[in-house]
């Protein structure tokens, strides 16, 4: 490696963060307060925008990038001359459910062009175990006609980005670190130890570390679809899942685990990853796809049951109006990522129910354009015969429903948090 790769205090290093989202945004600001950094996005209207001090992720505060040397481009050659390269393109699943590397494999390339001898490529993106090495090595390879190991080096360190937790954020959680031999390995961790107040975890492998950030998501997604299920059946039953959840809690040991939607850009994703992986090999895993199934469903379910409680009240379901509180896969953000959301307004509109969609966080144009779907702005404007709550959006605890619900009207609380008073049906 040149000596500028190997000495972190060395003015030489050139950090070159790849893809500006949610992710790669508050990394490339953290690094450019220790380090030189160039920000680069193919996106030329997303690096117009940062320039201007507008971010639509909401990842930094107002400000933040004008008072920060962080240098932002959308032309490859303002990231030639960078020595570390760091990717953070998204890792969606397609249609399939199978792992789109599209981005990745193009974002690999990219850098391929511009390896040049002691350059170290880190990814962030979130892969199976053996992905970095096995698929995005070979593009790195072929792309730069340097040899892995010999010309040029390779670290993973997952992203835990949280969107729209104030108390989560970059620097303070711990971040598992990796790299392709032991002396880069060591670099990559003392790297990130510049700018991780919360420490750093150093994996003896990289497909350890690619491992690791699909299993934490994996569990989640696990633990999520139990109380789901449980959800499900107490439905039948005719009880409430957070009254039993609540006395269950009383127990030492019990996992305090909520049902709800499971979308946006890990949970509802990364377990097929891993899956992918598995099935790849021979095995084919019953768990944690089984989990899944119960995850995916719950939209089809609350919008059924809201049918069905509708029926009960003597509505006719068809072209009645309906109005469902938020759209973007998780409280107090933007981001609309797999959200499940959709899923629900499609089930009603299929019924024949007009369907509104209030969310104060969501981009009305991004909904638009990925949705076909128009936000709508005052929800007092119009009578609805239902009311579906999917996202505890810190707004919708200000919401009237005593003024919303009318004589017929039924009320679906996903999220547990409007007065029981107002509820006909929660999860």
């Amino acid at each position: 490696m040149r000596s500028a790769s190997a000495d972190l205090s060395s003015k030489d290093i050139h950090i070159a963060v790849i893809g500006l989202g949610y992710v790669g945004l508050p990394l490339a600001l953290a690094f450019s307060r220790k380090f030189k950094v160039t920000g680069y996005d193919t996106n030329a209207e997303r690096i117009k925008s940062l320039q201007e001090g507008k971010d639509e992720t909401l990842q930094i505060l107002p400000g933040e990038i004008a008072s920060n040397t962080l240098k932002l481009s959308s032309s490859e050659q303002d990231i030639a001359s960078a020595n570390i390269y760091i990717i953070t393109v998204p890792t969606p699943v397609d249609e399939f459910k199978k792992p789109d590397l599209a981005p990745l494999l193009s974002a690999s390339e990219t850098v391929g062009k511009l390896l040049k001898k002691g350059d170290i490529v880190i990814y962030e993106s979130t892969v199976y175990p053996g992905c970095t090495e096995e698929d995005c090595v070979p593009v790195l390879e072929q792309a730069s006609g340097l040899v892995f190991n010999k010309d040029f080096f390779c670290g993973y360190s997952p992203e835990r980005i949280s969107p729209g937790d104030a108390a989560r954020t970059l620097e303070n959680i711990v971040k598992v670190t990796s790299g392709s031999t032991s002396e880069v390995a060591e670099l990559v961790d003392r790297l990130y130890s510049e700018i991780i107040l919360a420490g750093t975890h150093k994996a003896p492998s990289i497909k350890v570390a690619e491992a690791s950030k699909a299993i934490e998501n994996a569990q989640r997604d696990i633990n999520i679809s139990f109380v789901n299920e449980l959800s499900l059946i107490f439905d039948k039953i005719g009880i409430d899942t957070t009254d039993v959840i609540e006395a269950a809690a009383t127990k030492w040991n019990f996992l305090k685990f909520k049902p709800g939607l499971v979308g946006g850009h890990c949970i509802g994703v990364d377990p097929y990853c891993l899956a992918h992986k598995a099935e790849s090999l021979g095995y084919f895993p019953q768990v944690i796809l089984s989990g899944r199934r119960v995850n995916d469903y719950m939209a089809t379910f609350i919008a059924n049951k809201v049918i069905k409680l509708m029926i009960a009240k003597g509505s006719s379901v068809k072209n009645c109006r309906a109005l469902v509180l938020g759209i973007t896969f998780k409280e107090n953000c933007p981001d609309i990522r797999n959200s499940k959301v959709t899923d629900i307004y499609k089930e009603l509109r299929q019924f024949g129910l007009q369907v509104d969609v209030h969310d104060p966080w969501a981009n009305g144009e991004e909904i638009m354009k990925e949705h076909g779907i128009v936000l709508t702005e005052d929800i007092y404007s119009k009578s609805y015969d239902a009311i579906i709550l999917t996202v505890a959006h810190q707004q919708f605890f200000d919401i009237d429903f005593g003024t919303l619900k009318g004589e017929k009207t039924v009320i679906f609380d996903t999220k547990s948090i409007i007065k029981r008073q107002w509820a006909d049906a929660r999860l």
